[in-house]
């Protein structure tokens, strides 16, 4: 898996790349975990974009971020347009939670109006 962070007023947009599996995901929660506390990070995007698999402990840490976020008055999106990716997205009940979205300034803008 490859990942890139970037910060862009108050937003962590996380792009993953390849496959999301349990190793990943902790990762990833110990990143976002330093951003909210260091950096007063309110919002996250995660970029799926270029992502190829994502298993039960993506989801999970997609969920655990949510509820993170939520608890501190901010919101969580996906950007997503691999119709694989979205699948998985939908059928896990994800999309209940955080908006999906095409592009990562599609999810910027939208999120900057909610």
């Amino acid at each position: 898996m490859q990942m890139s962070l970037k910060i862009c007023q108050r937003t962590l947009i996380i792009g993953l790349s390849g496959e999301l599996d349990h190793h990943g995901a902790e990762q990833i929660r110990g990143l976002i975990e330093r951003a909210v506390t260091e950096q007063d990070v309110k919002n996250l995007i995660f970029d799926f974009s270029n992502l190829t698999f994502m298993d039960s402990s993506g989801i999970g840490m997609i969920i655990g971020r949510y509820k993170l976020m939520k608890s501190l008055g901010g919101r969580v999106a996906l950007v997503c347009t691999n119709p694989r990716m979205e699948q998985l997205i939908t059928l896990s009940g994800l999309t209940k939670l955080v908006h999906v979205y095409k592009s990562v300034q599609n999810a910027l803008n939208m999120e900057k109006e909610a």
